[in-house]
């Protein structure tokens, strides 16, 4: 008779149930910090998940529960994806704003991912390598969504330092510039949805977006990771640019 490979799982928790966590046993040559990012992964449900739904990351569910709760992926809509890889955000976009046109009867809307790395086609997107910080840069989206954007997301975050509080300020000045070309592409009542970290240094960059969207809303999804300290802002219904540019704007 055959032993039931689960039952080096773990042992009983003592309550009739078997401990079924995955455990990684140390190696030679893996550190630490490496052996429980793995436990971490082999045990996280969304990313089992994401591998049976065919996307690139659990990070697609953070957009999907997003876009559950706020619609701004409709049909017909035009998005940019800032920093778009691996390519979880893009392909949830392609299937909501019907960029394949596969729902008959419906608008067929635009996808325009853009990165500084490589990244692998995805059906119904166009990935693009871009520095977004880069001059003209929102003139070359506009032009490869065919006109303003309905939509710009992010989950871009910066290199770690490794020091929560420089993390903090990165992550915040990235997310800030990831607005201001928001600010240039958006056509008005546009949607701009983008990933921050709880802290104390983004009021400025809050009051921001509050002077240039009709609404908006910090949330945090089911898919992010209850230890992590991201949460997402979602800025609806832009009010459009103003005469003055981008300053007037910035306040």
């Amino acid at each position: 008779m055959s032993k039931d490979p689960g039952s080096r799982a773990g042992k009983s928790s003592g309550r009739g149930q078997r401990d079924l966590r995955v455990r990684v046993k140390t190696a030679k040559g893996r550190k630490l910090s490496s052996k429980l990012w793995l436990e971490r992964q082999l045990n996280d449900p969304y990313v089992a998940r994401a591998k049976r739904e065919g996307y690139r990351g659990r990070a697609a569910f953070k957009i999907l529960e997003l876009d559950d709760k706020y619609r701004f992926l409709v049909p017909g809509a035009r998005v940019v994806d800032l920093g778009c890889a691996p390519g979880g955000w893009c392909q949830v976009a392609v299937a909501r704003v019907n960029a394949l046109g596969e729902k008959s009867g419906k608008a067929v809307g635009r996808v325009v991912g853009v990165d500084l790395q490589e990244v692998d086609p995805i059906a119904g997107a166009e990935i693009h390598l871009l520095d977004f910080l880069s001059e003209g840069a929102d003139e070359k989206v506009k032009d490869w969504l065919g006109g303003p954007a309905d939509v710009v997301m992010s989950d871009m975050a910066a290199a770690s330092s490794g020091h929560k509080g420089t993390d903090h300020l990165r992550i915040v000045a990235l997310v800030d510039a990831a607005a201001a070309l928001a600010f240039d592409v958006l056509e008005p009542g546009g949607t701009f949805v983008a990933k921050v970290l709880a802290g104390g240094a983004e009021n400025e960059m809050q009051a921001m977006l509050k002077r240039n969207f009709e609404r908006v809303a910090n949330v945090k999804p089911p898919a992010s990771r209850s230890d992590s300290s991201e949460k997402f802002v979602v800025a609806t219904g832009f009010r459009g640019r103003p005469a003055g540019g981008a300053e007037d704007q910035r306040g």
